[in-house]
C-alpha cells in the first residue's frame, strides 16, 4: 500500500483531547475525541493519535505533520503557581515589580477589598548590576562585571535555577544583557535564562520585565512536557521524527524545538487555535462579522473575527500577569460545563470560576464529583443526552438531579428554577465575555453572528441571541472539534518589534527602512531554520502609533514592499486616524495641533502550509438521486424524542431529537428540537429555526427574523 501523507491537529483540554486528522492526497478529513489526563497530558496525546490512526486505517509512518494546542504547560502559572524565580535587574531598580502599574480590576467597582496579588518574583530574589544605557543605546555607565558575578554566585548558592534578566533601556541595546547572560552560564551553569532583549525588545521597563520573567517560568515546564511529547511520537515510526508543531498565541505555530527557546509565545494556544479555525468556517459560510464562542469543560473563550481575521493584542495577560506578547485578542471566562454551582455567603446561587474539570468532573461523571455543575444542569433538564461521545461515556442523572436537588433546598427554590438558574447564570457571563470583545471596543455587536464550538459551545447559543440581540448563531460540523481543526490552518509565524519613538514631523526614513530590514532578515532567518525556503517566504509589517502626550498606541498594518518615504509615512498615519476614529469614535486629523508619534516597528515572518478545504454537503436530493438506499426525507434525522425543559415556567416540553450527520443542506428544523451528533450537542429554543447550509453548518435564528428576511 503507497504511504499516505497525514496531518494530525490535537488540541488538549481541560476534559477532553480533540483531534482531526488531514489527508493531504484525499482531502479526507477525520475528527474523534478521547478524555484527557491531567495528570500526564501525553498520554491523552498519545491516544488520541492512535484513535484517529485506526479510524483512518492508517500507520504512524503516514503522518508527516503533528500540530499541538494546549494551555497545559502553563496551568502552574496560570494558576498563580510559580516555582522560584530570580531577577536581575539596573541598579537602582530592584523595586520595579513592587511598583507595577496603578491598575485595579474594574476601577474598584467590586474591589473594596482588593490586595495587590504576590510578586511573580519576592523582593529578596531580586539582585542588580550596575551599567545603564540611554533610551538610544548610548552607554551612560558601563556593565559592572563584578555585581554580574557576584549576582551569579547568588542564584547558585540559593539553588535559584530560573532567572530573568531585565536592564533599562535594553531594547535600544542589549548588550550588557548579552554579558549577563555569558557570566550566568560560567557562574551558574545550571541556570534557565529569559532575556528581555530576546523576549520582548520593546520600552516600558515594567511590562517587559513581567513578559521576560513570564517567559522563564514556563521554560522548565514546556522543555519536559514538549521532549516528552517529541520522544513518544518517534514511538509511532520506530525511531522516525515527526514534524511537531505547537500553536502561539500569535495565530502561527512554531516547531518543537523553537519552542523551547520561546515558551511564553505558545500561552493561551488552545484557544488561538480554536478562533482561526471558527475564522475561517464563518468566512467560508459568508459572514465578515463573527463573534466566536469556544465551550470547553473549565472555561469559554471568546473573541472577534473582522473580515476572515481574529484581531490581535499585546496587552493580554497570563493569569494575574501582563504579558506583551502578540496574541489573538481572547476573552475567557470561568463558565465551561465543569464549572461548579454553588451558594455565595450572602445566599445568592454563583456559577464559577472554579471547576469539576475532567477529574473528578460533574456529578454525572460517577468519577467521584460532590459539587454539582453546569453540564449536571444540562443533562438533568434534558438539554443533552445521558451519555458523552456517541455512548462512550455514560453519564449518571440520578446523581446530577440529587446534587441540584440539594443545592435548590439550601436556595430555596424548586429544582427545574435551580437548574435553569445556572444556565441562566452561565448564559450571562458569557454574554458579558462578548460584550467586552466587541461592546467595548466599539463595535455593535447586534451586526454580528455568533459562531459556537467546543463540546459545550453551542449549549446556550440560543439565549446569547436572545440577551445580545446577535444576528444568529453559526454552529460548525463537528463543533467539538474546531480547536483541533484550526491547528490544521495555521501557517509557521514569528514576530519581531523594535521601539523606535519619533514624531511624525521629525521621521528619520531611512532609519525606519533600516529597521524594518534588521526585523525582516531575523524573521526570514527563522523561517529558513523552520525549513522554508526563501521563495515561501511572506512578510507584514506594523506600526504602532499614538497622539503625542497619549499612553497607549493603536497598531495599524504598513505596506510591506514599498520604500518608506513621505507618502509612505503619510498612508501609515491615515491608517492610524481611521483606526483610532473606529475604537474612540473620534480623531485629530485635521488638527495640526495634535501630533502623531510612532513608537514600536513590527515584522511577522510567515512559512505558509497547505489548508483542508471545506467540502460541501450534498443536499437531500443530491442525496436520494440515484442512490440506493438513501434517505427518503428530512424526517429520517428526527431519531427521538424526550422530555425538555427550556424554560422553568413552561416546565418540560416533549421535543424531537434530531441526528446532525443525517440531515442534509438545506434542511430547516423548527424549536424546540435537539440536534445531536458525536461530540455535542444544540438544543434549539421554542421560537428559534435552524437551517443546514451547503457546507453542513448549522445557521441559526430567530424565527421573527427568518420570517421578515423572508
Amino acid at each position: 500500500m503507497a504511504q499516505r501523507r497525514i496531518r494530525i491537529g490535537i488540541d488538549t483540554g481541560g476534559t477532553f483531547t480533540d483531534v482531526v486528522a488531514f489527508d493531504e492526497d484525499s482531502g479526507e478529513l477525520v475528527t474523534t475525541k478521547t478524555p484527557s489526563t491531567p495528570s500526564n497530558p501525553a498520554d491523552g496525546f498519545i491516544s488520541g493519535i492512535d484513535k484517529v490512526l485506526d479510524l483512518m486505517a492508517a500507520t504512524g509512518d503516514d503522518i508527516t505533520a503533528v500540530c499541538h494546542g494546549t494551555t497545559v504547560a502553563t496551568n502552574k502559572l496560570l494558576e498563580g503557581k510559580v516555582e522560584q524565580l530570580g531577577f536581575i535587574t539596573t541598579e537602582g531598580y530592584e523595586f520595579m515589580l513592587e511598583i507595577a502599574r496603578q491598575a485595579v480590576p474594574d476601577g474598584y467597582g467590586n474591589s473594596y477589598f482588593w490586595v495587590k496579588p504576590d510578586r511573580i518574583v519576592p523582593a529578596d530574589a531580586v539582585r542588580t548590576v550596575g551599567g545603564r544605557f540611554d533610551f538610544e543605546g548610548n552607554e551612560i555607565r558601563p556593565f559592572d562585571e563584578d555585581d554580574a558575578v557576584a549576582a551569579a554566585r547568588w542564584f547558585r548558592e540559593r539553588g535559584i535555577t530560573t532567572i530573568g534578566v531585565c536592564f533599562l533601556h535594553s531594547y535600544a541595546a542589549d548588550d550588557h544583557e548579552l554579558r549577563m547572560r555569558e557570566i550566568l552560564r560560567r557562574e551558574h551553569p545550571d541556570a534557565i535564562v529569559s532575556i528581555s532583549s530576546e523576549v520582548l525588545r520593546e520600552y516600558r521597563e515594567y511590562e517587559r520585565s513581567m513578559t521576560t520573567l513570564v517567559d522563564a517560568a514556563v521554560k522548565p515546564n514546556v522543555s519536559r512536557y514538549v521532549s516528552n511529547i517529541h520522544e513518544r511520537l518517534q514511538g509511532f515510526t520506530g525511531g522516525r521524527p515527526i514534524p511537531f508543531y505547537v500553536m502561539k498565541s500569535n495565530g502561527g505555530v512554531l516547531s518543537a524545538d523553537e519552542v523551547v527557546h520561546q515558551p511564553i509565545t505558545t500561552v493561551l494556544s488552545g484557544p488561538a487555535a480554536g478562533a482561526l479555525g471558527a475564522a475561517l468556517i464563518a468566512q467560508k459560510a459568508g459572514f465578515d462579522k463573527v463573534l466566536t464562542c469556544d465551550g470547553g469543560g473549565t472555561s469559554t473563550d471568546v473573541s472577534v473575527v473582522l473580515d476572515g481575521e481574529p484581531t490581535l493584542t499585546t496587552e493580554g495577560t497570563v493569569g494575574a500577569y501582563p504579558s506583551k506578547i502578540p496574541m489573538i485578542d481572547v476573552v475567557t471566562v470561568g463558565a465551561g460545563g465543569g464549572s461548579i454551582a454553588w451558594v455565595s455567603p450572602e445566599g445568592a446561587l454563583k456559577v464559577g470560576p472554579h471547576s469539576a474539570g475532567a477529574d473528578p468532573g460533574p456529578l454525572c461523571y460517577a468519577k467521584g464529583g460532590t459539587e454539582p455543575t453546569i453540564t449536571d444542569a444540562h443533562v438533568t433538564l434534558g438539554r443533552i443526552p445521558p451519555h458523552l461521545l456517541g455512548g462512550e461515556i455514560p453519564l449518571d442523572v440520578d446523581a446530577a438531579r440529587a446534587g441540584i436537588s440539594a443545592l435548590a433546598e439550601r436556595l430555596g427554590l424548586d429544582y427545574e428554577r435551580c437548574a435553569t438558574g445556572i444556565l441562566e447564570i452561565s448564559a450571562w457571563n458569557q454574554a458579558n465575555a462578548l460584550r467586552q470583545v466587541s461592546v467595548k471596543r466599539g463595535l455593535d455587536v447586534r451586526d454580528f453572528m455568533l459562531t459556537t464550538f467546543g463540546g459545550s459551545g453551542s449549549l446556550l447559543a440560543c439565549r446569547l441571541v436572545d440577551i445580545l440581540d446577535l444576528a444568529g448563531v453559526v454552529v460548525p460540523p463537528n463543533p467539538g472539534n474546531v480547536s483541533a481543526f484550526g491547528l490544521l490552518t495555521v501557517d509557521v509565524k514569528n514576530d519581531y518589534v523594535q521601539t523606535q519613538v519619533a514624531k511624525h514631523s521629525a521621521l528619520d526614513h531611512a532609519g525606519i527602512e533600516k529597521t524594518f530590514a534588521s526585523l525582516t532578515e531575523r524573521a526570514a532567518a527563522a523561517l529558513e531554520k523552520e525549513g522554508f525556503a526563501a521563495s515561501e517566504h511572506q512578510f507584514t509589517r506594523t506600526v504602532d502609533l499614538r497622539y503625542f502626550g497619549q499612553a497607549y498606541e493603536v497598531r495599524v498594518t504598513a505596506p510591506s514592499d514599498v520604500a518608506v518615504d513621505d507618502s509612505y509615512a503619510v498612508h501609515v498615519a491615515s491608517a492610524f486616524h481611521d483606526a483610532h476614529r473606529q475604537l474612540y469614535g473620534y480623531d485629530f486629523r485635521d488638527d495640526p495641533t495634535q501630533q502623531v508619534e510612532w513608537v514600536n516597528l513590527r515584522v511577522t515572518g510567515v512559512g505558509p502550509i497547505t489548508r483542508p478545504e471545506l467540502r460541501e454537503l450534498q443536499s437531500r436530493q443530491q442525496s436520494s438521486t440515484g442512490t440506493e438506499g438513501a434517505p427518503g426525507g428530512q424526517a429520517s434525522a428526527r431519531r427521538s424524542t424526550r422530555q425538555v425543559c427550556f424554560d422553568a415556567d413552561a416546565g418540560y416540553v416533549e421535543t424531537g431529537v434530531w441526528w446532525r450527520p443525517d440531515l442534509r443542506a438545506g434542511d430547516t428544523v423548527s424549536g424546540p428540537a435537539i440536534i445531536e451528533e458525536f461530540g455535542s450537542t444544540v438544543p434549539v429554543h421554542p421560537g428559534f429555526t435552524v437551517r443546514v447550509d451547503r457546507l453542513g453548518n448549522l445557521v441559526i435564528t430567530k424565527q421573527s427574523t427568518t420570517q421578515e428576511e423572508k
